[in-house]
């Protein structure tokens, strides 16, 4: 019977990467790809809903080297959302929150302890990847300001 957390998560990573059925596939989507259409804002909260998934992961006591890799798929996504359209259609298909949940559930199902430099390093992936998920939000929202600008000073 998985905890109310792993439920809670699993909840989330759903509704972020799969809620939505494709009619006529077997595809689905959630709604980061549909928030990161909102430039700065969707990816702020979407973001931060990928952040908790982790936080909550180092809170059930995941090793650094699964923390690191749940990074790096947020860095990836996050990163990779920051082009315009094409970094839509990546997170189409990377569902990293998804991958995240997995590697929590492999580490459930066979627990590595954890050891003092794992909950240091998780301290500094959550600060990181909050740092990363902000900055990318204000340099999307920069960027559109200053097209803005630029389109109606011509």
């Amino acid at each position: 019977m998985p905890s109310a957390s792993l439920k809670r998560l699993r909840q989330i990573s759903h509704l972020l990467d799969n809620a939505i059925a494709i009619p006529g596939s077997d595809f689905r989507i959630g709604l980061d790809p549909i928030l990161g259409i909102l430039p700065g804002g969707g990816d702020i909260v979407t973001g931060l809903m990928s952040v908790y998934i982790v936080f909550e992961a180092a809170k059930m006591g995941l090793p650094a080297a699964t923390l690191g890799r749940m990074g790096f798929n947020i860095l990836l996504d996050t990163l990779t959302g920051t082009i315009p359209i094409i970094g839509d259609f990546f997170d189409v298909t990377w569902k990293a929150n998804s991958q995240n949940v997995a590697l929590l559930e492999k580490h459930l199902a066979d627990p590595t302890p954890s050891r003092a430099a794992d909950r240091l390093f998780a301290i500094v992936i959550v600060v990181g990847l909050l740092a990363l998920i902000l900055g990318a939000a204000t340099l999307s929202v920069w960027v559109l300001t200053r097209l803005f600008m630029l389109a109606g000073s011509s």
